[in-house]
């Protein structure tokens, strides 16, 4: 707490208001908590990290990796940081606690996003307090904070970039310059965008900040399939020994990725894949899941491993059964047909079952 102790001895009535104003303002900009003015800002760097509602204390949330917090104080190995996004408008209520506008009401838990149907923030438990941002909304959607601390190997600062700009010192007007005749323009040199090398030896992984599958060497040409901000996805070919393979059964895609089918959606309708998926819940689907026919049940699940997006299975009323043995986070094989590559307002692949091939706890 600031404590501020002012001397108003032998000033008139018309000096000291200036002064409590000052005075006043000083307080209110000392009192407000480091993070939620803005500052440097960091990405959680890690998987499965956690926001605390304070140092070393109770866990709340959990945050996406890659997700981007603003950051202020610290405390030895901690930093309070600004969680900060968007949640649907029927997944939170009114809050009954003074400190907290809304609380989520979504079961067993709802997703924080950095933007209307953007990339994920955190993961909020039923019962998480939040403050209302701004009374900004876009109809579905709630701008919300709060304020917590992660521990700070989770986080990698982000540095500022700042736009330069060539200064004009000239005297003259655009119509007083005299400007030398432009050069006669040369034609561009030809260059392939789909290809491309290694500069160095260069570290391979399986999807975006995720766990890594190898290394490519300098003289190892690439194709260039895609690029999405800092990554590239390419492809190369090689030999293996067939005995080290694993055969696809026929008709069915492995190694497709999620990002594969919301880059494509078409492409991949109708076509039957195999998936490595986490078990979240079993729930039925209700006005917010529009791709799936009302009142069906589906399995929420995080995947396909490694990525840490979500997919929604459509499983019969009669095979849930099995889903209902399996305990959350557990590890399951899944056949599947694309029904949906990207759902209407999260984006999210939506698959029918075939087959559920086995669960297996991590």
């Amino acid at each position: 707490m600031l404590r501020v102790v002012v001397i108003l001895k032998g000033m008139q009535v018309s000096q000291i208001t200036p002064v409590l104003l000052a005075v006043l303002s000083l307080a209110t900009s000392q009192a407000r908590p480091v993070a939620s003015q803005g500052g440097n800002r960091y990405r959680v760097s890690v998987d499965n990290a956690w926001f605390y509602q304070d140092v070393a204390g109770r866990r709340i949330a959990r945050l996406a990796r890659g997700a981007i917090l603003p950051g202020g104080a610290t405390r030895n190995d901690w930093m309070q940081v600004l969680l900060e996004g968007w949640i649907f408008s029927t997944s939170v209520g009114p809050s009954d606690r003074p400190d907290f506008d809304l609380l989520v009401t979504r079961s067993p838990n709802e997703n924080l996003r950095a933007a209307p149907a953007g990339p994920m923030v955190a993961e909020l438990s039923q019962g998480f307090g939040l403050k209302r941002a701004s009374p900004d909304s876009t109809g579905r959607w709630v701008h919300v904070t709060r304020i917590g601390w992660v521990q700070r190997s989770a986080l990698a600062p982000i540095a500022d970039i700042v736009a330069t700009r060539t200064a004009d010192t000239s005297q003259a007007s655009d119509s007083q310059a005299v400007r030398p005749p432009a050069p006669s323009p040369q034609p561009p040199t030809p260059t392939d965008s789909s290809r491309a090398q290694p500069m160095r030896m260069t570290t391979l992984y399986r999807v975006p900040d995720g766990p890594e599958a190898g290394t490519v060497a300098t003289d190892t040409p690439l194709r260039v399939l895609s690029r999405n901000g800092e990554w590239t996805r390419v492809q190369f070919e090689g030999w293996v020994k067939g005995g080290d393979l694993q055969v696809a059964p026929a008709g069915v895609l492995v190694g497709v990725t999620a990002a594969e089918l919301r880059a494509e959606p078409q492409r991949y309708a109708g076509q039957a894949l195999r998936w490595n998926l986490e078990f979240i819940a079993i729930q039925k689907a209700d006005e917010l899941r529009p791709d799936i026919p009302s009142g069906s049940s589906y399995v929420l699940a995080r995947g396909p491993l490694p990525e840490r997006g979500f997919v929604y299975v459509i499983v019969p009323d009669a095979r849930l059964s099995a889903f209902r043995a399996l305990t959350p986070l557990v590890t399951m094989t899944i056949t599947a047909r694309v029904r949906n590559g990207r759902s209407r307002y999260l984006g999210n692949p939506i698959v029918d079952l075939i087959s559920l091939e086995g669960g297996v706890t991590p």
